[in-house]
């Protein structure tokens, strides 16, 4: 009877891994469907793409790279608070406004290599700051700045206090 079950069970183990083996095979040999790209990005968000640098942008960079050659930096941290409209409230760095939630924070030493953090903020101790989204990145063609975009909880540009916080090594 042992004999008999232990077969039964050996036929019945093959059988569900043969067709576990050929309907992974049939799911493998399906073609893949992709999403379009607007569902992949919700079209609320517009843009996630950076103005060019202007020239006025380069020159300050450069100028600010050009004061800070002389320190010989290990690792730093530095903060800086901006305003919603673009002016730099405290902290470290100048601030160049864009457009509509659209700033670069520019640094006097190269920060390319370093990790941004931003938060929505207000400078002033009064009040929570209002609801958004932040983002930050290097700035491109700048080595010695960050590109920080803010959005209302809509995901609609606006321009937003934010706080930046760099780590260089």
């Amino acid at each position: 009877m042992s004999t008999s079950f232990r077969r039964k069970a050996a036929a019945v183990t093959f059988a569900v891994l043969a067709l576990s083996l050929a309907g992974g095979g049939i799911a493998v040999a399906q073609p893949s469907a992709k999403a379009p790209q607007e569902a992949v990005q919700p079209a609320a968000r517009g843009t996630n793409s950076q103005p060019p640098v202007t020239a006025e942008s380069a020159r300050m960079a450069k100028a600010a790279l050009k004061s800070g050659a002389a320190t010989t930096l290990v690792a730093t941290n530095v903060f800086t608070v901006v305003n919603a409209n673009g002016t730099k409230a405290r902290g470290t760095g100048t601030v160049l406004k864009y457009g509509v939630g659209q700033y670069e924070v520019q640094f006097g030493y190269t920060v390319s290599a370093g990790a941004f953090l931003a938060t929505i903020s207000r400078s002033d101790a009064c009040c929570i700051p209002p609801g958004g989204e932040v983002s930050v990145a290097p700035r491109l063609s700048t080595p010695n700045a960050v590109f920080v975009q803010t959005r209302n909880s809509a995901g609609t540009p606006a321009d937003l206090g934010f706080t930046l916080l760099t780590h260089t090594p």
